[in-house]
């Protein structure tokens, strides 16, 4: 298979300013930029991860841009207001984050990280007006759909600053191709216009070809909303701000409709042995093994296989038939911050109503008299004194764990 036949098989195909998508099949230097607006990237920036991986796999020569300058103004695109002005201590720091999780992510491929503040930081403004700027229509920038919504009735507003993002990012381009000969820009569907502002530049000074290819937004079949969302939020990258727990959970319960198109996206897995996943899956969907392969598989990839493995063990002592026993000290470090937990010789009564499971000691003992609750498994019919490691379970999805 092709790389122009990968991309449209795993749905990373929206625009592209090439006659052809067979062009794309021959290697050129590539860019993709990130603005350090946080300390992390989210899932939505992994579908884009996992395309250049693709493109590396192929034969390109990457470029990584983490935006030093235009993190401190922000992408206005698809903002309906003004973004906070940022810190330019929080920016630097926000911006190893994400280093670090590239060079995670990439594994053992091979790619350079540029930074554009390295080239605005000395850039004469005067200077940059009469060579760039002449040349960027005012026209265009003013039709763009965001820049309408802002200024519009009804809109917002949007300053300068953030109105001449699509300039900044367009010379990001231009000076990548004077320095490095990059020709080709990946960028999110959000991210088209800006972009095309880069080919646009390279056209009129270097009279030269440049092109941007994007990938479409990843859509949640079932809400119509963007993909990546969770009840608590952005699904994160980094186990600080959504545990290794969280993320494996998020994929295991994605729903059916979509779970093929996924793993396409997501996942490394080749073609044939998707399919095959994709049919055993419609014959059986209710063992959802779908949902299992592509939790593993996302979780290796950002978390690493030990980390995953953790998670599985105690997915399987929560949910499944697994021993608490089997747990070792980081699997209970890890399911010690996802649910109560309290200190052995404990009252089955008391922790219910500590916990708040039940909101109190009659409740709780009603609970406990009737069956509701289960020690490890095994459901208790009266109070008890917890001592040792146990898993107190209430329902499906109410758990205490008892420590040592």
């Amino acid at each position: 298979m092709q790389l122009s036949e990968e991309l449209q098989w795993r749905g990373f195909y929206n625009q592209m300013t090439f006659s052809d998508i067979s062009e794309i099949n021959e290697p050129r230097k590539f860019y993709i930029g990130i603005d350090p607006s946080a300390d992390s990237m989210q899932i939505g920036n992994l579908a884009a991860v996992m395309m250049c991986r693709l493109f590396i796999d192929y034969g390109y020569e990457a470029y990584l841009l983490v935006g030093g300058a235009t993190g401190l103004i922000g992408d206005p695109d698809g903002k309906k207001s003004e973004r906070a002005i940022r810190n330019t201590d929080d920016v630097v720091r926000n911006k190893q984050k994400i280093i670090a999780q590239y060079q995670s992510l990439f594994e053992n491929r091979q790619f350079q990280i540029v930074d554009n503040q390295d080239w605005f930081e000395d850039i004469n403004y005067i200077e940059f007006l009469h060579k760039i700027g002449k040349h960027v229509s005012m026209t265009q920038m003013l039709d763009r759909e965001f820049v309408k919504a802002r200024i519009g009735e009804g809109g917002s507003g949007i300053s300068y600053a953030e109105f001449s993002y699509s300039l900044i990012q367009g010379y990001d381009f231009l000076h990548l191709f004077r320095e490095h000969d990059v020709t080709l820009q990946l960028c999110g569907a959000d991210q088209w216009g800006n972009s095309t502002t880069g080919v646009s530049l390279i056209r009129k000074l270097e009279s030269a070809e440049a092109h941007v290819y994007s990938l479409p937004l990843v859509i949640n079949k079932t809400t119509g909303q963007k993909f990546g969302k969770s009840e608590g939020g952005a699904v994160w990258l980094d186990e600080t701000k959504t545990s290794v727990y969280q993320f494996y959970q998020f994929w295991l319960n994605v729903d059916d409709e979509g779970v093929i198109d996924y793993m396409k996206i997501y996942t490394a897995l080749d073609k044939t042995t998707i399919e095959a996943i994709a049919e055993n899956h419609q014959a059986n969907p209710g063992a959802r093994s779908a949902q299992k392969t592509l939790a593993r598989e996302v979780t290796d990839i950002v978390h690493g296989a030990q980390r995953r493995e953790s998670v599985e063990r105690v997915t399987s002592v929560l949910f499944g038939d697994g021993d608490i026993g089997s747990l070792n000290q980081q699997d209970i470090e890890l399911i010690s911050k996802e649910i109560p937990t309290f200190s052995a010789s404990v009252e089955l009564v008391s922790v219910l109503v500590d916990s708040q499971i039940a909101q109190s000691r009659g409740e709780a003992k009603r609970l406990v008299n009737s069956g509701a609750v289960s020690v490890d498994g095994v459901k208790q019919m009266e109070d008890m004194i917890l001592s040792g490691r146990h898993i107190v379970k209430k329902g499906k999805n109410n758990f205490i764990l008892i420590m040592e």
